[in-house]
């Protein structure tokens, strides 16, 4: 099984999106039972709670169900996951920093790095923007989810 997680700042806007886009693209791919998929924040301001409601709103329009409960990344995330994908350069600092023993960071990547189209360096944070900042998000995390599955697939041979 593949695990994958996806992390930003607080785990209600940009990592469960990417998690449920990626999520639909493995389903549609036909490889959902070759993954495990997640996501995570660096602070746990959010846990126990859902998506904010504003990312959903933008997410269903699309196709997207964010559905995952908000957590903050631990150590042992770092271990157990194969690809562990941060949203911009702050999160990819913060998950470095958590891998204090430098063990991990050959599968800490940011999620642009896997933007075919797309010139974006970060995923920003829609959080106090308007209503194009989350369908910003959404245009990126497309973009860069199926570069993301491509890699997966080539790495691990995957077919579908």
């Amino acid at each position: 099984m593949i695990s994958v997680l996806f992390v930003c700042l607080g785990n209600i806007c940009r990592s469960p999106s990417g998690e449920a886009v990626f999520r639909k693209m493995v389903q549609e791919a036909g490889l959902e039972d070759d993954f495990h998929i997640d996501s995570a924040g660096i602070i746990g301001w959010h846990a126990g709670q859902g998506a904010d409601r504003r990312m959903k709103a933008h997410a269903i329009k699309r196709g997207y169900e964010l559905t995952s409960i908000s957590r903050a990344v631990t150590p042992k995330d770092l271990a157990t996951f194969d690809y562990i994908i941060a949203m911009d350069d702050q999160n990819l600092a913060d998950l470095h920093s958590l891998d204090v023993a430098a063990s991990f960071r050959s599968k800490i990547f940011k999620m642009t790095d896997f933007c075919r189209e797309c010139t974006h360096t970060v995923v920003p944070d829609p959080y106090y923007g308007g209503p194009q900042g989350f369908e910003e998000v959404l245009d990126i995390l497309e973009d860069a989810c199926a570069g993301l599955l491509e890699r997966i697939k080539k790495d691990h041979e995957l077919r579908a």
